[in-house]
Formats: C-alpha cells, sequence, structure tokens
C-alpha cells in the first residue's frame, strides 16, 4: 500500500456506510470473516475500524428494512485495501480453511478476492502492487481481468488470520449508475476527478494518478431505477478532501451542475444523478 495515494492532496474514499436488514448477522460477518473491530456500537448502528481509531465502515439497521433490490443503482462493491500481499495471502487462507465462498482476479495493478456479506452487499479485498509496474498509456492505466495466481499468493505467508491490519483502508468504491455520461459529469466536473481507465459499459476515475478511487458502471442497464428508500445496501460513501479550498471548489463547481447541496455540520452531503449519496469533508 502506498500510502501517496491516500493523503493530501489527493482526494479519496474515506468510510462506507451501509444498511443492513439484520445487524447481529451482518456484524458477525464483519468481525468473524473480515476482520474489523468495533469502533462504537448502538442498538441499531455499528461503527467498524481497523485501527481502533479511524471508522472505515458502519453498518445500520433502521427500521423496516427490507432486502437488498437488485438490478438497481447502488452498490457493486467496496474495497478494502490491504497493506501487502502477504495480509492478502492471509485472508485467502482463512476464506479456503472457513470455505468462504469468494471470486478472484489478477488486475495488474491489483489482486483482489470477492466476497459478498449476508444482504449481498458487494466486497472487493486486495492488495497493490507497487505503482513502478503500473503500465500506463498517456493518462490511462492499464488494467485487465485474469485468474488470480491462488497459488503463489498463499504460499506468500502460513499466518493464521485474525483481525485487518491496523494499516487497511478503504481503497476505492465501485456504483452501478443509471446513465456513464451523467455520472462521468458529475464525478470529473463536479467533484474533480480525472479518467483513468475505460471498460465497456464502465469508466474509473481518480485523483494522484492511483488506478481508481472510484468506478461506475452502467451494467445493470441504462435508465435503471434508484433502490427503494428501505432497501438494504449502500446508505452513502466520504470523499476525503484535501483541504477546505478544495471543498468550495467542488461546492462551486456543483452548484454550476445544478446539483443540490446539504451542508451538514462538518461535511457537505450530495448525491450523484443516480442517487449514490456522498459525504464530502477534510481529513
Amino acid at each position: 500500500m502506498e500510502k501517496k495515494f491516500f493523503k493530501n492532496p489527493v482526494t479519496y474514499v474515506g468510510e462506507v456506510q451501509l444498511h443492513v436488514t439484520r445487524l447481529k448477522e451482518s456484524l458477525s460477518f464483519y468481525q468473524d470473516i473480515i476482520g474489523f473491530s468495533v469502533l462504537e456500537k448502538s442498538n441499531r448502528k455499528v461503527v467498524l475500524t481497523a485501527d481502533g481509531i479511524t471508522p472505515l465502515l458502519t453498518i445500520e439497521q433502521p427500521e423496516n428494512m427490507v432486502s437488498k433490490q437488485m438490478g438497481r443503482t447502488g452498490l457493486y462493491h467496496f474495497a478494502i485495501l490491504l497493506p501487502s500481499r502477504k495480509d492478502l495471502a492471509s485472508f485467502l487462507k482463512h476464506c479456503v480453511q472457513y470455505n468462504i465462498p469468494f471470486g478472484s482476479a489478477d488486475h495488474a495493478v491489483s489482486e483482489a478476492l470477492y466476497l459478498s456479506d449476508p444482504d449481498g452487499n458487494g466486497i472487493e479485498v486486495y492488495h497493490d502492487r507497487p505503482s513502478t509496474e503500473w503500465n500506463w498509456v498517456h493518462d490511462q492505466v492499464t488494467m485487465v481481468t485474469e485468474s488470480l495466481d491462488i497459488n503463489g499468493i498463499l504460499a506468500e505467508t502460513s499466518d493464521h488470520w485474525t483481525k485487518l491490519p491496523k494499516e487497511t483502508i478503504i481503497g476505492h468504491i465501485h456504483l452501478h449508475v443509471a446513465n456513464l455520461q451523467e455520472a462521468k459529469k458529475f464525478y470529473v466536473d463536479g467533484l474533480g476527478l480525472s479518467i483513468v481507465s475505460q471498460y465497456p459499459g464502465a469508466l474509473f476515475m481518480a485523483a494522484g494518478n492511483y488506478h481508481h478511487h472510484i468506478a461506475i458502471n452502467s451494467w445493470n442497464g441504462e435508465g435503471i431505477s434508484a433502490p427503494d428508500q428501505h432497501s438494504a445496501g449502500l446508505g452513502w460513501f466520504s470523499f476525503i478532501m484535501p483541504d477546505n479550498q478544495a471543498i468550495e471548489t467542488a461546492k462551486k463547481c456543483l452548484v454550476e451542475l445544478k446539483v443540490p447541496i446539504n451542508s451538514r455540520d462538518d461535511y457537505l452531503e450530495v448525491a450523484d444523478p443516480s442517487g449514490n449519496t456522498i459525504h464530502l469533508k477534510t481529513e
């Protein structure tokens, strides 16, 4: 993990909040399977952390929650970035040992495992290859989806997985959107991200030459609806911006795009054209 992609002056994802239908079951999954620790806990909400200080994931069960509605806008997956390949090896060994279903892929810039939580929320657990090994052609980074070298990764360690390493962060988030071009305008013209890779029906965007801090896709179909208010799934995620000036610049650009902005105590709340809610804040 190279911290230069997740600190000032880079804009990056800080925290993710999910709505779940069974808080107790979800908490067990995120503690026992993924390895988060509890930072704060109440009857309907749990804030989870890796280092005991920084909130990374909040799971919440509001009243009258219903199962996640598939084929809508919202979360495709959120991505947990581990510090090293050895850490991914330890987590992979854990998944194999306990028969935890997962998918996998080698993306050239990274190696990744894919899981789903009890509500069907997608999760990527990955590590980055050194950025010196990433292949940039002009301003586009080469990313692929190839078979993961499972045996090679497993050979990296014999360590038993107990919990997420303290240096773990949210690496990126990948969203379903209703219209790729409208969403592109929001994230590029509004929030100032750059397009760094493109797939059929998908765009990958970043700040500071990362391979992507956010991805969007229209794989569920153009013009799809947002999920109902009480559906399990993504509640919001935060973008950590370099400073207050960056917040003000984003605010001005979003106003020009006629995006509604709600001012909260320590962040601005906005939604992209597909209804995905974002909290804009500083460190």
